[in-house]
C-alpha cells in the first residue's frame, strides 16, 4: 500500500458526530467549567490510570486545558473529543485520537468517564463510535488502544470493541505511585480488523 503525504492542517473533517446517546465533539472554548465538574467528581477513579488527574484542577486549568486542545484539533496536532450526553447536555468524559501519526495514518484512543456514568456502556459506544470515524474520515490505517495492565476496565472496552492485543510492555512506564507499570497495546489495523 503507498501512502501519499498530506499537510494535516488541509485536512478538512467533522468536529462533531453522533452516537446512539452521545455527541461527540471538539472542545470549544468555555468547556471548561463543565469538563471541570466531570473530572472533580471522578478524580478517585481516575487517580490510578491518568497522570494528569494527581491533583484537582481548577475551573481556570480545565479551562486552559480545553483551549489548549482547541488549538492542537485545529492544527491536527492532537484530536480531543469530548463526549456529552444527548439527553442531559452533560459532559461525561473525554477521549479523542492522540500519537497521531500523520503520514501512516495511525491513532491512539484514550478515554474516560465521570463516575456517575460509568459500566453503563457510554465508553464502548464512543470507542466504537471514535473507531469508525477515524476509518471514514481520517483514512485511519491503525488504530491503538493502550492501558495499564491493571486497569481491567480499560482492557476490557478495547476487547469488547474488537482491539486485538498485540502485546504487553513490561515495565515500560512509572505509574502514579512510584512502582513500574506495564502497557497493553491492542490495536485495529486495516484490511484485518476493518
Amino acid at each position: 500500500m503507498t501512502v501519499h503525504a498530506v499537510d494535516p492542517i488541509l485536512l478538512e473533517f467533522p468536529e462533531q458526530f453522533e452516537s446512539e446517546r452521545l455527541v461527540i465533539r471538539a472542545p470549544q472554548w468555555g468547556d471548561g467549567a463543565a469538563l471541570n465538574e466531570a473530572v472533580r467528581e471522578s478524580i478517585e477513579q481516575l487517580r490510578p490510570w491518568m497522570p494528569w488527574a494527581q491533583t484537582i484542577p481548577s475551573i481556570e486549568d480545565s479551562e486552559a486545558g480545553i483551549r489548549r486542545s482547541r488549538l492542537e484539533f485545529l492544527e491536527r496536532k492532537d484530536l480531543r473529543l469530548l463526549l456529552e450526553h444527548k439527553e442531559s447536555g452533560r459532559i461525561i468524559g473525554s477521549s479523542g485520537l492522540h500519537r497521531i501519526d500523520w503520514p501512516s495514518r495511525k491513532f491512539e484512543i484514550g478515554y474516560w468517564v465521570r463516575t456517575s456514568f460509568a459500566q453503563q456502556g457510554f465508553v464502548t459506544e464512543a470507542v466504537h463510535a471514535i473507531a469508525s470515524f477515524a476509518v471514514r474520515e481520517l483514512q485511519a490505517n491503525r488504530i491503538e488502544i493502550r492501558c495499564d495492565e491493571r486497569n481491567v476496565r480499560s482492557a476490557g472496552v478495547a476487547e469488547r470493541c474488537g482491539f486485538t492485543l498485540e502485546g504487553i510492555l513490561r515495565s515500560d512506564k512509572v505509574a502514579h505511585d512510584g512502582t513500574l507499570r506495564s502497557t497493553m497495546i491492542f490495536s485495529k489495523v486495516r484490511g484485518v480488523e476493518f
